[in-house]
């Protein structure tokens, strides 16, 4: 039942920090509690949508070659016990959500409403699927700013939102690599998917992520006197980052993007240094 709820995939729900971080509030301690308990709702409610949607692509996902071994699709956990412990987490979810702040149990409920209209038909519909994915990791985000109350500037939803779609576009593109000719069979919508497509996602979103930030950067360095350098140095190392995750992409490595980013010493070397750096640009400069 652990591995049913896929803790490894919380990482993803680190991005709740994103908006207190970038506010320079996050050394409050009432704001870390809020932002403890925006992650917490997050994990529940992605590990409640994750066991649903196990249970109910479980034909689909005995197909796959590595979601077979899935504890539901490998029959380790009932389907009637999935649906009750889905539909259990997904209500703790909701309620850790709407104690912590009102605006961050919305924003869990719209996660969740995204999450049930993907399984139930956004995931069979070529575009729509890759953008509704992308929109759980802005919505991700977004907690953070609900649970704090820290507004959200439009740098930081345009690169948020772009930066999702190039992950995602990034996953599909994994996804088709290693499923080859079977992949229309898992996943209907990659039969609509060309790799010369899937390139063209991944090279706007990523242009659009790098020079959103580079903006952001800048104009953020002319409203800090005395951190205009460590805001404009930060622009390095995400280049970097952004060109190394591209290049892995198109190795065909982006299947399992908590996965990648977690295992390559150079995204992890490139990670440390740009939070080095903007963290001091926020915090000290």
């Amino acid at each position: 039942m652990l591995r049913a709820l896929r803790p490894k995939q919380w990482i993803k729900n680190v991005l709740v920090l994103a908006a207190p971080v970038a506010a320079g509030v996050i050394d409050d301690p009432d704001v870390r509690l809020e932002t403890l308990a925006a992650f917490a709702a997050f994990c529940l409610a992605a590990s409640g949508t994750y066991v649903l949607n196990d249970a109910r692509d479980i034909e689909a996902d005995r197909l796959h070659p590595t979601k077979r071994h899935r504890p539901i699709a490998a029959g380790a956990v009932p389907i009637p016990l999935a649906y009750v412990l889905g539909l259990t987490l997904v209500a703790a979810s909701l309620l850790v959500g709407f104690e912590a702040a009102p605006n961050l149990g919305w924003t869990i409920l719209a996660y969740l409403v995204l999450t049930t209209a993907y399984t139930l038909s956004l995931k069979h519909i070529p575009v729509l699927d890759v953008i509704a994915v992308a929109s759980g990791f802005v919505l991700r985000a977004v907690a953070g700013a609900a649970a704090t109350g820290v507004p959200i500037s439009e740098w930081f939803f345009i690169v948020t939102s772009f930066g999702a779609l190039f992950m995602v576009s990034g996953k599909r593109s994994g996804e088709a690599s290693d499923l080859g000719i079977d992949a229309a069979d898992v996943r209907a919508t990659l039969g609509h998917y060309s790799s010369s497509y899937l390139a063209y996602l991944r090279t706007v979103s990523s242009g659009v992520v790098l020079v959103a930030y580079c903006l952001w950067a800048f104009s953020s360095a002319e409203a800090s006197p005395g951190a205009e350098l460590w805001y404009q140095l930060s622009t390095l190392p995400f280049a970097v980052g952004i060109l190394r995750y591209a290049m892995l992409i198109d190795q065909g490595h982006g299947a399992e993007p908590e996965h990648l980013v977690l295992s390559d010493r150079m995204l992890l070397a490139t990670g440390a240094a740009w939070a080095i750096i903007y963290g001091y640009a926020v915090y000290a400069g």
